[in-house]
């Protein structure tokens, strides 16, 4: 008879804890919803109109006199900040050498990925890629791969940044990047022969997926690289829209097969002096003065 009750009694206490547990619940729940949003991230905070930055002094003693005028003043002030779109199978990076020797002379900071040597190709860039990039942060030059993403590069760069980047023959590019990447891209695989090209130029349509893994590499890939789709069709409007946006953002877009005619312009835009441009040239093996 003395059983029941402490089985009526246990039923009780486990009743109270059920029950005060809804109720902490609840007024957890009504104090979340009416207490203000806590936002954890840290504000943005706009980027400089210019990087502060002081030409290195062996900077100010090897002006040449091409940054000068007739008479004798400085025509124009040489362009620190750049951002560079380094696009894939163009040699992007022997201009990419120029870029860091001129950064290292002048003492500029680089904007680099953060643990890749790219930005997350093929994911458009974000500018929390950047390695210890803060709000507010200033950087001079950008150069890495990235997919162009013009809304967030501005947030590590300062307005006046200069915009460049280089083209290539389409045709060439198509074969480069097609010998180059196609190991990357699975629909290559079933490709039989010893020129796999010849064969996807048969029958493009039968063998490219638009869908397909890294397939972008074998389509228009610098209209991807500029963050654009490039599947479009090219008498889709859209695309014509992009290039008018693409010839308004970079004020100068190097050719390949006119490198240093491309250098020569890019002396001009960015005032520059020629001791700047001097490259090494790969496949010959010595430094190119380019101008004699």
């Amino acid at each position: 008879m003395m059983v029941g009750k402490p089985v009526r009694q246990w039923k009780s206490v486990c009743k109270g804890l059920i029950l005060g547990g809804l109720l902490t619940t609840c007024m957890i729940l009504l104090y979340c919803l009416s207490a203000p949003e806590v936002h954890f991230g840290l504000q943005e905070v706009p980027v400089p109109f210019s990087c502060a930055h002081r030409p290195s002094p062996a900077y100010s003693s090897t002006i040449s006199n091409s940054s000068y005028s007739a008479s004798g003043q400085r025509a124009c002030s040489p362009k620190m900040d750049v951002m560079f779109l380094k696009t894939h199978k163009t040699a992007s990076s022997t201009f990419l050498n120029i870029l860091f020797r001129f950064g290292e002379k002048h003492h500029l900071k680089f904007a680099f990925p953060n643990s890749r040597n790219d930005f997350f190709y093929p994911s458009p860039f974000h500018h929390s890629q950047v390695k210890d990039c803060r709000p507010g942060m200033c950087f001079n030059i950008i150069c890495n791969h990235m997919r162009f993403n013009a809304a967030e590069v501005a947030k590590v760069l300062p307005a006046d940044t200069s915009y460049i980047t280089i083209l290539r023959n389409p045709a060439d590019l198509a074969e480069s990047s097609f010998h180059y990447f196609g190991n990357v891209v699975p629909l290559t695989w079933k490709l039989s022969g010893e020129d796999k090209l010849e064969e996807f130029l048969t029958d493009p349509d039968l063998y490219y997926d638009p869908e397909g893994f890294n397939s972008f590499y074998l389509k228009n890939l610098l209209f991807f690289d500029f963050g654009e789709d490039n599947n479009l069709d090219p008498n889709d409007p859209k695309v014509e829209v992009a290039i008018d946006a693409i010839a308004k953002r970079f004020q100068l877009v190097m050719i390949v097969e006119y490198f240093e005619e491309s250098l020569i312009l890019l002396k001009a835009a960015l005032c520059w002096d020629m001791e700047d441009l001097v490259f090494l040239n790969s496949t010959r093996g010595k430094v190119q003065p380019f101008l004699d």
